[in-house]
């Protein structure tokens, strides 16, 4: 019995001097840090279902390659696998971020309906050409699960487990999930398998706010163990400052991204919060707008807000959005107030509160069914610089050109524009269909003005039809755009010539209007005397004198056959 104590504190003291080492025990904070510090030594709550990466990590079924292991080169056919592994952070605390890991073949290779890894055979990767193999596929995992057979693939305890030791799930697509994926955050991780891509996400109420690094492993089944194919990472964000976004926008603007907008044109800006999850579904969310105008400040339920801008120069938006995001509540420890300030009901920013009328209704414990909240803010801070803009152009005047060409004869048409606000450096001029959808032809061109805003812009139409004609005018800052229709009329014709056509048809019309009437008034008008009174006659007669003195003008033969003449010869 001595001599078996001796042994083992002899090897007890061999071990400890390092002559004969023990099996080291891999952990997966080892295996998943790959060298790097881990944050496993920053205190974090339990991730729901995730596990501490103090726990063993089995090496034999998963092996462990370092960086730079020449092994890398060969654990997959036909080159390397690349995993791309995104987050939709920057997420705010109490919310949940997700990230979705995707697995690239390499070229001409690709996964098919049963999560085998084929050939594609109509790509051709530089001189090998996959067309003629006999063999499509590059890992047939279906095969070899009906080889092995269903007990032995579905109940082998000691293949198919996690790292840790952990049987796989039952799923009924367990034949396609032929990849494992180990996520690790937070000094903890979690195992799933997979096909070609996984997705998780977590809840970042417990999670400390910052930048932390996710990182993942994904190992593919082998016969006798798993084979690592890669491993990726990304830095996520957590906040508690609610993620937004501010969308600027304005009419006849020609450039959003400078922030240089127009004096006197309506200016849309529109917040667009960041929330995958969905976190603030139920929250209820004021914007307090000051466009630093003068103009004063503007509280607005609603998302979108516009806003004028009468003055030029460089303005300062400022934006604050506020969310009270419903939650359960929990005891609460009120803060003790400072003896040398009076007590008041200002509630600090981003705190946990009961949807109490006052702090003086606080009790210390709360009812489970008493309502609180959390209350989340966003700043924003912009520069907007306001210039003079051009605020609309009209066409006033349309006329064609004969331009005779050398094939056949094509119409040019001057257009007449005007606008308003500052003057224009370029033109453009754009010639589509009818319905304005298919563009047939563009041309641009400089434009020098000084005073006015007036300038004559030419165009040819090469053939008859109806075109919708674009004019644009812009500057450095703006543009304005009007649209016309244009009617051609054949070779001979042009847009004028009808126009002129049109007027000359409607005098014609007006002409034998007047002369049916005064037919008309020839055949069926009679003299019939009649009794009337001195100033009644006195008027008609010079009614009746300036009538004649209108058709002698217009019929000079016709005076003689008056009826007039008959009765009282020397009388008009």
């Amino acid at each position: 019995m001595k001599q078996v104590c001796l042994l083992f504190l002899l090897g007890c003291l061999l071990i400890a001097e390092g002559i004969c080492p023990a099996a080291a025990t891999r952990h997966f904070r080892d295996v998943m840090s790959r060298g790097r510090a881990s944050s496993h030594n920053i205190f974090h709550r339990r991730l729901n279902n995730w596990s501490s990466d103090h726990n063993n990590w089995n090496d034999k079924l998963y092996p462990y390659w370092e960086e730079g292991d020449p092994r890398w080169k060969d654990c997959w056919k036909g080159g390397r696998v690349v995993a791309n592994l995104t987050s939709d952070s920057p997420a705010l605390i109490g919310s949940n971020v997700t990230f979705t890991v995707t697995l690239k073949f390499p070229r001409c290779q690709r996964e098919d309906n049963d999560s085998n890894i084929v050939y594609d055979r109509n790509c051709v990767n530089g001189s090998s050409d996959y067309s003629d193999l006999p063999d499509q596929y590059v890992y047939n995992w279906t095969k070899w699960i009906d080889d092995c057979g269903l007990q032995n693939c579905t109940h082998n305890n000691s293949h198919n487990v996690f790292p840790d030791g952990r049987p796989f799930p039952h799923h009924r697509d367990w034949r396609r999930r032929n990849f494992v994926y180990i996520f690790h955050t937070l000094g903890q991780y979690y195992q799933k398998t997979g096909g070609s891509s996984a997705m998780v996400s977590i809840n970042t109420t417990n999670i400390t706010l910052g930048q932390q690094i996710m990182e993942v492993s994904i190992y593919r089944r082998s016969r006798a163990s798993y084979v690592p194919v890669t491993t990726v990472n990304v830095v996520y964000v957590l906040t508690d400052k609610i993620p937004f976004h501010v969308k600027i926008s304005q009419k006849n603007d020609r450039n959003a991204s400078d922030h240089i907008f127009i004096k006197d044109q309506p200016i849309t800006f529109e917040v667009q919060i960041h929330d995958p999850s969905h976190y603030l579904n139920d929250s209820v969310i004021t914007y307090h707008w000051n466009f630093g105008d003068g103009s004063g400040s503007f509280v607005s339920n609603n998302s979108v807000f516009m806003h004028t801008y009468t003055l030029l120069g460089n303005f300062s938006l400022n934006l604050s959005v506020q969310a009270i995001i419903p939650t359960t509540c929990g005891p609460i420890t009120p803060t003790p107030p400072l003896t040398t300030l009076p007590v008041t009901t200002q509630l600090p920013r981003n705190v946990t509160t009961p949807a109490s009328d006052s702090l003086a209704e606080l009790p210390t414990e709360e009812a489970p069914d008493k309502e609180c909240h959390i209350t989340r803010y966003g700043p924003y801070k912009g520069s907007l610089f306001v210039v003079e803009g051009i605020l609309g152009v009209n066409i006033i005047q349309m006329t064609s050109v004969q331009v005779a060409s050398t094939q056949a004869e094509s119409s040019v048409v001057d257009f007449v524009v005007t606008c308003q606000g500052s003057l224009p450096t370029d033109a453009c001029t754009i010639i589509a269909d009818p319905t304005c959808q298919v563009p047939q032809s563009e041309a641009c061109d400089l434009v020098d003005i000084e005073d006015e805003c007036l300038l004559t812009i030419s165009r040819a139409f090469n053939g008859s039809g109806t075109y919708c004609v674009n004019i644009t005018l812009a500057d450095e800052a703006s543009l304005a755009l009007t649209s016309t229709l244009v009617s051609i009329n054949g070779a001979a014709g042009s847009f004028s010539r009808t126009a002129e056509g049109v007027l000359i048809a409607c005098g014609f019309l007006v002409i034998v209007a007047v002369v049916l009437t005064l037919f008309l008034y020839k055949r069926y008008k009679q003299y019939k005397p009649i009794e009337r009174k001195a100033g009644e006659a006195v008027n008609s007669e010079r009614l009746s004198v300036y009538f004649n003195n209108v058709k002698a003008v217009l019929f000079p033969a016709n005076n003689e056959r008056h009826p007039l003449l008959n009765n009282k010869p020397g009388i008009v």
